[in-house]
């Protein structure tokens, strides 16, 4: 079975549709500030494709460009005023920064209730609490697809290959409070297959093309394929051998249409939860 992120993702921004709608008409109309540094190619596709789907479901977005060579407090002093601005619910800075930059200290400035990417370290740590949070998108999209696809995660064997904090950390959380045994491999884990093949679920999340192939997966396992490659003859492919993990597999997402198009489906529904916060604490006020 293919696991079809594209489709999936459509329906979601249906629903946040209708959340957007009711949202404005009690005057609160989501708002999604994005900050671009520099001119990398893949980070301004990145950020066109997700102005473009605020747009689809109605939330507002307001994009921040800097050039690569600008100075950190200029960064901060948006980030400031974009805290401070009632009208903005979420804020978003695209990664990666030039290296003039510690990006964790730009995340860090992002106010929590704002962080609707989830990398702020105050949002990472309540998610290992099972507390009141912003879920990271891509880890989220994840676990929107299992399910849809109706796994039953309660004493399975989950094994992420990939240990980021934007998805192997955050992904082991939450398939942990989905009641899964889960297990965290990586690049350099010894005799990775061995470690693969016991997985009822399997993500993987490392940038290398290939990396996981279908000997090295247990028959009947659920795929999750997070890896988006591009070759050198231009076509983008997962971390996952597609061909031979897809006859042994009992459900698998495909690169791309798979995990990607969740994570910006994600990010939106993380700032329509942002605003709808802000409404609640206006009413309580």
């Amino acid at each position: 079975m293919i696991l079809d992120g594209k489709a999936l993702a459509a329906r979601v921004r249906a629903e946040l549709k209708t959340s957007v709608a009711r949202l404005t008409a009690q005057g609160v109309k989501p708002t999604l500030a994005v900050i671009l540094v520099g001119d990398d190619p893949a980070s301004q596709v990145y950020v066109r494709n997700k102005i473009a789907a605020c747009g689809d479901v109605g939330i507002e977005s307001r994009a921040f460009r800097f050039p690569a060579d600008c100075a950190p407090a200029e960064v901060f002093a948006a980030i400031d005023a974009l805290n401070a601005d009632p009208t903005v619910h979420g804020i978003l800075v695209q990664l990666p920064l030039p290296p003039q930059f510690d990006e964790t200290e730009v995340i860090e400035r992002i106010a929590l209730a704002k962080d609707v990417d989830g990398f702020h370290a105050e949002n990472l740590g309540r998610l290992w609490q099972g507390r009141h949070c912003f879920a990271p998108c891509t880890p989220a999209g994840v676990m929107r697809l299992l399910a849809e696809a109706t796994v039953d995660l309660v004493g399975a064997e989950a094994v992420i290959v990939g240990r980021s904090n934007i998805v192997g950390k955050p992904m082991a959380a939450l398939l942990l409070q989905a009641g899964a045994t889960v297990t965290i491999a990586h690049s350099r884990t010894r005799d990775l297959a061995a470690v693969t093949r016991r997985a009822d679920v399997l993500v993987v999340a490392v940038g290398r093309p290939g990396l996981v192939t279908g000997a090295m997966i247990k028959p009947g396992a659920v795929v999750i394929d997070v890896g988006i490659n591009r070759l050198d003859d231009g076509r983008l492919v997962g971390d996952v051998d597609f061909a031979s993990a897809e006859p042994v597999a009992k459900a698998i997402t495909p690169v791309p249409g798979g995990v990607g198009p969740m994570t910006i489906a994600m990010l939106l529904a993380n700032t329509v939860t942002a605003a709808e916060r802000q409404l609640q604490s206006q009413d309580a006020s």
